[in-house]
């Protein structure tokens, strides 16, 4: 992002007027003049309703109950938001968040430039999908692409988006409203909305550059302040914000009380907090549907689900629909290689291993040329070895298998995309590439440095669920790719940290269901009858992610749904569990 150089502006000769700084004091047909009334700004996830533009509460209700379903309507700066919520209790609420705003007469550039971050405006509907993308990995709503494209051709909204230098993937956007320019606003103001960055990719810096950029941007067309709405418990962002000068106001958000504003409203159970991603997705969805919800064990991500007189226990994606029988099977990947394969499923050659003795593995070995040495039963990608080509390799990669289960399992190499499908009620509802753990280079830092730096972003996104580990196996990985861990890449140069695709090591994901060939998506789901197992999910190895070829490699249990937003995996899985709920 190029900044502009610092400009002293004088303050205005006078005041700002104090229709939305101060929400209760009624503007005077003076300070209205010029002003659109009832002025709403659709911007495809809901519409804006500039609550200081109605003349009526109840006018302002009316408007209110035209939020479509699924949306997210927000009423800003009505007047009086205490009666306005009294005429309708039943129906509005007042969001727990607050208002800050950036005199931009007072906004200072900074001066150093953000090296790794490029803001700019969203040029093709690609842009547009990726921004979407974006907030659905943050939890936002998605917007209707088709109206987004639209605004972005008036002078009303701005789509800026972020793009990583090194990698030229869009990694942050932000959303800004031309008060003017959308209702003839006599303060002159603009706002903020829709900031979001990805977590697991954007470097350092990307929301604060987004601010600015936007900022500048409204600064440039003269407008006197930029306001934000942000929810009272976001310290990051609140903290943020301060920094770079905006001061809390009075003016404040009204909502409509529906099911994607129920977290807002609704009280939320004990231990909500303390939930890991994977549950508290099931739990969000849960709590928008009406659905009680009891942390039972928040470290085990356990939770009771009661609707009327129903009562269902989860562990994450684990419920007791799943039998013992089918948990048992996919926890011993012999067995489920077995049933599978038995079901015309293809899987890849194998030989097992116990108590270290070699014949068979090294059989196999000379046999495929390279293999993959794994604990026959276990999870999370620990102990696993991938392209053993020696057999003095193969004896160490048996050994630290034994370290996690007497029994070891060995399998033909297959070369391809590492594929995970989620299957819910024997019925395809996500399918993602995953990807071993990588650094960008920046070609300032170390390969150890960048690790460290990448693996607290993962943490930090995940909820801790997700970090590079710093161990052995990261270092031969990383000199099986050429490099020293004290080694400087340059700028823009990915080097491979970890050769096994699993996201609690650091790899990555991306979302590729609506390229997922017919064949696969029947083989996964045969695989998912045969196993007898109500929700999973399946790992193939496929050359071509668009093909029907695939192979087979091992099914889970317990897959973590929120790796896979914005497919409704947590929607499914509640249809599953509590079908009467199922939104038509």
């Amino acid at each position: 992002m190029v900044m502009r150089p610092e400009v002293r502006r004088r303050a205005p000769l006078v005041a700002p007027t104090p229709m939305t700084g101060a929400s209760w004091l009624p503007p005077s047909e003076h300070q209205q003049q010029g002003m659109q009334h009832e002025a709403v700004l659709d911007l495809g996830w809901g519409r804006l309703v500039f609550g200081q533009t109605y003349s009526s509460q109840r006018r302002l209700v009316q408007a209110l109950r035209g939020e479509a379903d699924g949306r997210r309507d927000i009423c800003m700066y009505p007047r009086d938001p205490q009666v306005l919520v009294g005429v309708a209790p039943d129906e509005l609420f007042i969001d727990p968040s607050y208002t800050f705003r950036l005199d931009l007469h007072r906004y200072r550039s900074r001066r150093d430039l953000f090296g790794d971050v490029f803001v700019r405006t969203v040029t093709c509907p690609a842009d547009i999908a990726g921004i979407n993308r974006i907030h659905a990995v943050n939890g936002m709503l998605r917007g209707d692409e088709a109206t987004m494209w639209r605004n972005h051709h008036t002078r009303a909204v701005t789509y800026l988006v972020a793009e990583d230098r090194r990698t030229g993937s869009l990694v942050g956007t932000v959303t800004g409203i031309d008060h003017v320019a959308a209702f003839g606003d006599p303060e002159g103001g603009s706002s903020l909305w829709c900031l979001a960055v990805d977590r697991t990719s954007a470097p350092p810096g990307t929301g604060e550059a987004l601010t600015r950029a936007l900022a500048e941007r409204y600064d440039a067309r003269g407008r006197s302040y930029l306001d934000l709405s942000v929810l009272h418990d976001n310290d990051g962002a609140i903290g943020l914000y301060r920094t770079l000068g905006f001061r809390q106001t009075s003016a404040v958000c009204v909502k409509r009380k529906n099911s994607v504003n129920a977290p807002l409203f609704v009280g939320e159970p004990a231990g909500l907090d303390a939930l890991n991603p994977y549950a508290r997705i099931l739990a969000d969805e849960a709590l928008r549907r009406g659905i009680r919800v009891e942390v039972t064990d928040a470290a085990f991500g356990e939770l009771r689900l009661t609707y009327g007189i129903r009562t269902v226990l989860t562990r994450e994606s684990l419920s007791e629909l799943t039998s013992a029988v089918a948990s048992s099977r996919c926890d011993d990947k012999r067995m489920t290689r077995r049933i599978v394969q038995k079901a015309g499923v293809r899987v890849a050659s194998a030989a097992e291993s116990r108590d270290g003795e070699l014949s068979a593995a090294l059989a196999l070995l000379r046999r495929c040329g390279s293999v993959v040495v794994k604990p026959a039963r276990g999870e999370q990608g620990t102990g696993i070895t991938v392209g053993v080509e020696r057999p003095a390799d193969l004896e160490r990669a048996v050994a630290l298998a034994l370290r996690h289960c007497p029994d070891v399992l060995v399998e033909e190499f297959v070369s391809g995309h590492d594929l995970r499908v989620v299957v819910i009620d024997h019925e395809v509802v996500a399918a993602a590439i995953r990807r071993p753990a990588e650094v960008v280079g920046d070609g300032q830092r170390d390969v150890t440095a960048l690790i460290e730096e990448t693996s607290r972003r993962r943490s930090r996104a995940t909820g801790g669920e997700s970090r590079i580990p710093l161990d052995d196996t990261t270092r031969a990985d990383v000199a099986a790719a050429g490099w020293n861990m004290d080694d400087v890449p340059p700028m823009g140069t990915r080097v491979r940290v970890r050769r096994t695709a699993n996201l609690h090591t650091g790899g990555t994901i991306q979302d590729v269901t609506d390229r997922l060939h017919p064949a696969v998506a029947a083989a996964a789901t045969r695989a998912s009858r045969a196993i007898g197992i109500p929700v999973t999910g399946l790992d193939f190895l496929v050359p071509d992610v668009d093909g029907a070829d695939h192979v087979f490699i091992e099914a889970n249990e317990r897959p973590g749904l929120a790796n896979h937003e914005p497919q409704p995996t947590a929607a499914r899985f509640v249809d599953l569990l509590f079908p009467e709920t199922r939104r038509r």
